[in-house]
Order: C-alpha cells, then sequence, then structure tokens
C-alpha cells in the first residue's frame, strides 16, 4: 500500500466505505481517512485496495482527503 492508495474497508461499522491511505505501513498497520469514515489506524488486512491512486501529501487534513475523493 502506498499512500494516496484508495480503498475500500472490509471490516467492522464502516466496512463497505471508501477511504484514502495517508501513511506508508508499518506493522501492518496504515493511517487512513475518509468522507465517512474517522482519521485513525487500521489494519492493512482489513483494507481492498482499489485501481485508484491519488495524488495526496502524507497525513494530509481531513478537509483535503474529503475534496480529494469528491474529485
Amino acid at each position: 500500500m502506498e499512500i494516496g492508495q484508495v480503498c475500500i474497508k472490509t471490516k467492522g461499522r464502516e466496512a463497505g466505505r471508501k477511504v484514502i491511505v495517508l501513511s506508508t505501513p508499518k506493522n501492518g498497520r496504515v493511517l487512513i481517512d475518509g468522507k465517512q469514515v474517522k482519521r485513525r489506524e487500521c489494519n492493512m488486512l482489513h483494507l481492498f485496495p482499489t485501481n485508484e491512486k491519488i495524488k495526496i501529501a502524507k497525513e494530509a487534513p481531513h478537509e483535503a482527503v474529503i475534496k480529494a475523493l469528491k474529485n
């Protein structure tokens, strides 16, 4: 997984929602954020990567993530 990778959560109460990866993997976890998902660390096994990739800064603010997902 890379920064800017668009994924879909597969586990938990936010399953089925789109998120963007905001940090590189460490200990099997990545920082994610999305329109209907709070910013948090998430297990990589709980994400389904899509073919989409968005150019975004590492650990970008929530407003930048929402704007990137709209486009």
